[in-house]
């Protein structure tokens, strides 16, 4: 089994508008791949156990218009609900920030440097689970694994209504991130089964929508639920956690029952009929494997053996995509952690600093989709992912100068425009998953890359220390610093896969065309290693 996604020629992936007879004479759309080789097409020919073999068909053809169609299908029974989970997500682990605007942390006796610990706690124990449930989910089935999960957290989400003391935020925080670690990089598993390298990036940039949107939302939510206290002689903070764990828990329920394993496998007891067609099924299954033939590579329910965890792992062509995902999103983090704290001792009140909250997201909604639909119209990564950190050098430094005597409200729109950045965070998430070149290695790499940004929010987690406050002159000045790191980065990556795709490129164009189809037979090249995968940068 072929692990390379297509012939270097297209380092860009673009779809190329080929004329091809089939069966009912129709004008076929089709990205140009391995499959029109008769060379090498027998080389990526998915194995008996793929869950959509029965649905493979190189010869199949299909109008521009078909397609189309069933995107729109997808988009509203697949990428739609997995942005209500993410939602639910986002719910449950983004309201300890409008729960602070309540004075939660002096109601259980915890400091500035606790709240730091257990944010730290929530990160780690989230990172720690990131791979696991990676592994899980892969022996599983990303749709049994997902419901589970949501239910779990939902469940300690809800029993943060009790918390009374440091022990009990500690714990919470801890379970909470266990349970959450790992659902973000499932779910874009889950989306890869249904989308191209190309529209996923689209998809995950609706995808981090939701959770602003979710944000935002819950900013209104909080505001009424935290005007609850005193109700029953109970704070407005556990009300909070009480409504918003429900509402969770019900999405959860509802997942177990609606996620499908894959775009050829939606019929239920209830569904009877599925989704599709087993001509829609025929062109979901080719388009997604023209798009990237090892995706057929391993089943829906296959496990990944150690010997292929090592591999991926030491994928070092993923070194420099890690390192981005470590460094681009601490800045925003760590301001973004403090925000309702610093309006409150700005002099806000908690409702002035929940509602104040909602500017900065609604730009960084408009900011987020600008970047990703710019990056899939001119088809670069590098450096339209690094706008988001020239943005951040900009106001970082104005953040650092910016006397301690300034207008309340022109530190409020500072900080509020840093908030907003261009987000390239999808940008770097379906980068990564193009780049993998295998299943194993976009299941494992995916869960790597998500560890880097937990990593980077423990960071953001402790550069703000309490000696600093209120205004974190320190502070800002190492997140400068990581910025302009960060930038350096970007660089770096850039000239890294330019100067791989050259080398390989030269190695696989020097072989004449039997050359290639004895290479591809008994190579023991896998993945993004072999000569005849190109990197996306």
């Amino acid at each position: 089994m072929s692990t390379a996604p297509s012939l270097p020629k297209h380092d860009k992936g673009d779809e190329s508008p080929r004329s091809f007879d089939s069966k009912e004479d129709l004008p076929s759309t089709f990205v140009e791949s391995v499959f029109d080789d008769p060379i090498l097409a027998k080389f990526y020919e998915p194995p008996p156990e793929y869950e959509s073999r029965h649905r493979f068909d190189p010869s199949a053809r299909w109008t521009a218009e078909e397609e189309q169609k069933l995107v729109k299908k997808l988009d509203f029974r697949v990428t739609l609900f997995a942005c209500v989970c993410f939602a639910a997500l986002q719910l449950d682990r983004g309201n300890i920030v409008q729960a602070l605007s309540d004075n939660m942390l002096n109601d259980i006796g915890v400091g500035t440097n606790d709240y730091n610990l257990g944010q730290t706690i929530f990160y780690v124990s989230f990172l720690f689970a990131e791979l696991p449930s990676q592994l899980i989910s892969k022996a599983l089935g990303v749709d049994r694994w997902i419901p589970f999960q949501m239910m779990a957290w939902s469940i300690v989400a809800i029993s943060q209504y009790a918390i009374t003391n440091k022990t009990g935020f500690f714990i919470t925080r801890s379970l909470l991130g266990l349970l959450e670690g790992g659902f973000i990089p499932d779910i874009i598993l889950y989306l890869s089964y249904f989308f191209t390298s190309k529209e996923l990036s689209i998809r995950l940039s609706w995808f981090w929508v939701s959770l602003t949107v979710t944000t935002i939302l819950a900013s209104f939510l909080a505001a009424g639920l935290l005007r609850m206290r005193g109700v029953n002689g109970v704070e407005g903070w556990r009300y909070l956690f009480l409504i918003e764990g429900l509402m969770t828990l019900l999405v959860g329920v509802f997942a177990a029952f609606y996620m499908p394993p894959s775009p050829t496998q939606t019929k239920r007891w209830f569904r009877k009929d599925g989704w599709f067609t087993e001509r829609e099924e025929t062109i979901l299954t080719m388009r997604v494997l023209r798009d990237d033939p090892t995706k057929s590579s391993m089943h829906n329910r296959q496990h990944i053996s150690m010997l292929d965890l090592w591999k991926a792992l030491s994928s070092f062509d993923h070194f420099f995509l890690y390192a981005l995902g470590l460094t681009s999103h601490i800045a925003p983090h760590t301001v973004g952690a403090y925000f309702s704290l610093t309006l409150r001792s700005l002099g806000f009140t908690t409702f002035k600093t929940n509602l104040l909250m909602i500017p900065s997201q609604v730009l960084f909604i408009l900011n987020n989709l600008a970047l990703n639909y710019f990056s899939h119209a001119v088809d670069e990564r590098t450096f339209t992912a690094s706008i988001g950190g020239v943005w951040q050098f900009i106001l970082m430094i104005a953040v650092v100068t910016i006397p301690d005597s300034a207008n309340v409200w022109g530190r409020y729109a500072l900080l509020s425009l840093l908030l907003a950045y261009p987000y390239a965070h999808p940008i770097l998430v379906s980068w990564n998953s193009r780049n993998s070149g295998s299943v194993r290695t976009r299941t494992v790499s995916a869960s790597v890359y998500n560890i880097t940004v937990q990593l980077s929010s423990i960071i953001s987690s402790n550069i703000y220390r309490a000696d600093d406050k209120p205004f974190y002159h320190r502070g800002n000045k190492v997140l400068l610093g990581l910025v302009v790191v960060n930038l350096f980065i970007f660089i770096l990556t850039k000239i890294y896969f330019i100067q791989r795709n050259k080398y390989k490129r030269g190695k696989w164009e020097a072989l004449t065309p039997e050359q290639r189809a004895h290479y591809l037979a008994t190579t023991k090249d896998e993945g993004n290693r072999r000569l005849d995968f190109v990197f996306a940068h």
